[in-house]
């Protein structure tokens, strides 16, 4: 289900955490679960910005690109290169 929510800056998208996950997966093709990203919601601050209505929690579609865009690491032309960057 996917909320609008109209604040001074325009409209958000905002999505529950199922479709977060399912976003993530199929915009930046690599595994994100539900499970994942409630876990990163309580025992991390590395996971993705969210707000709560109630209990539920919305992820703002552009929240949800900056954390997946920062997860993913420079272009590399081979193993030994990624190992130097990821020193």
């Amino acid at each position: 289900m996917e909320i609008s929510l109209e604040d001074n800056h325009g409209a958000d998208r905002f999505l529950r955490r199922k479709e977060a996950a399912q976003y993530v997966t199929a915009t930046y093709g690599f595994p994100c679960s539900p499970n994942t990203l409630a876990k990163l919601a309580c025992v991390s601050s590395d996971g993705p910005p969210f707000r709560m209505a109630g209990r539920i929690p919305l992820y703002p579609q552009d929240g949800l690109d900056s954390w997946a865009r920062s997860k993913i690491g420079p272009l590399v032309r081979s193993t030994s290169e990624h190992a130097r960057h990821a020193a």
